[in-house]
């Protein structure tokens, strides 16, 4: 396997998330008699070891490379990249999130790497950021821009986005959805009776009641998913159904908020925050419907695996989620911070097995294949390959 294409990924951090996913798969998926692929990330996210027993020395963690703001530790990430790019010679380097993203693409133009590639999972910046803020970002964003062979979009939105920020030039955007294997959430059976016992089984795997709903978010307990705002749907759902579940599958710095206020409004009970999970598939084949409060977001892969398990969404309608959420069909979506127009369709929901079942139908219909991720990892071959050659 001479001459292969070296090919290194760089990420801020390996904390759970699609864009991680994604990027971890991508290393491990791309053909290996092409490519010989190398990751490189910031230490100190959950993954990290997953990532070392899988990649072994193709694998390293730059202590410099950290999530927040920092002159002089950004300064000394730029300069162990150019450093590492210079000695690896790699033919592409690929970033992926904001931090290396920006760093990894700087350093690869100056170490003189060929071809420079950058994934936008979701922008740095949104709205609701402070001006100046955002305004330092949409800069920084449209500088890497300068010295990247091709921008890939997750969606169209993040494409649009991106162009509207004047962050490169319409030629740059190559758009390639952010992928699941929709295997691992395929229903085990379609007919009612049967789907009704599955789902009754994996519900009381994870404790809950299997006779009463339950209403499921997948999502870091970060500002950027609001779960607080799922909080107060739930509170807003219990008054029509009192027997009605909540899972929250997922973690991060609001968990201490979350549990103040489920104790204020005396859902601790009804409410369970269940961490992070690994066993995501059988959660959304325990539940009835998915909800998500995002403030802003690229392609929320938890549509996607929604759509594989025959999920209904009712969720946030931010920047791709209409391109995996159709009005009525699938789902519904709602201004960020409607929790209780939102609750009062998820009840409606649940007061109408019909309508639930006709939703169910609308979400099996809804999968397309360029939602799986080994059609992600094609295209991003493809892409590679084209512009390999017209260098």
């Amino acid at each position: 396997m001479a001459n292969r294409i070296r090919v290194c990924h760089v990420i801020t951090q390996l904390e759970l998330g699609g864009a991680q996913d994604n990027t971890l798969y991508t290393v491990q998926s791309l053909p290996q008699d092409t490519y010989e692929t190398f990751l490189i990330s910031g230490p100190g996210g959950i993954r990290d070891e997953d990532a070392r027993s899988k990649l072994g020395s193709r694998c390293q963690f730059f202590p410099s490379l950290l999530r927040s703001v920092d002159p002089l530790s950004d300064f000394l990430a730029w300069r162990a990249l150019r450093r590492h790019f210079k000695s690896a010679r790699y033919d592409i380097v690929h970033t992926h999130s904001s931090k290396a993203g920006v760093l990894g693409r700087l350093a690869a133009a100056s170490a003189g790497v060929p071809l420079v590639f950058h994934t936008a999972h979701g922008w740095g910046f949104h709205d609701c950021q402070p001006v100046p803020v955002r305004s330092i970002f949409v800069l920084c964003e449209r500088l890497a821009a300068r010295c990247t062979t091709k921008i890939i979009g997750v969606s169209e939105s993040t494409v649009q986005k991106g162009l509207a920020a004047g962050i490169g030039s319409p030629g740059q955007y190559a758009l390639i959805r952010s992928g699941i294997d929709p295997r691992q959430f395929r229903e085990e059976r379609r007919q009612n009776t049967e789907y009704r016992d599955q789902q009754k089984f994996h519900r009381e795997k994870f404790g809950f009641r299997p006779e009463a709903p339950l209403v499921t978010m997948v999502a870091c307990l970060k500002p950027q998913k609001a779960p607080l705002d799922f909080v107060q749907l739930a509170f807003h759902v219990r008054k029509a159904h009192p027997t009605a579940q909540f899972a929250l599958a997922g973690d991060g710095d609001l968990r201490p908020a979350l549990e103040s206020r489920l104790s204020e409004l005396g859902l601790s009970d009804a409410v369970r925050l269940l961490g992070w999970r690994s066993d995501v598939p059988d959660l959304l084949r325990s539940s009835d419907l998915l909800v998500l409060t995002s403030r802003w977001e690229g392609l929320p892969r938890v549509f996607l695996e929604a759509s594989a398990a025959g999920l209904p969404v009712v969720a946030t309608n931010v920047d791709g989620a209409q391109e995996a959420v159709k009005e009525g069909v699938n789902g519904f979506l709602f201004s960020p911070g409607e929790s209780e127009k939102m609750a009062a369709r998820v009840s409606q929901i649940l007061s109408d097995p019909q309508m639930l079942e006709t939703l169910r139908a609308g979400a099996r219909a809804s999968w397309r294949e360029e939602f799986d991720i080994r059609d992600m990892v094609r295209r991003i071959d493809g892409l590679y390959q084209t512009c390999l050659k017209e260098t």
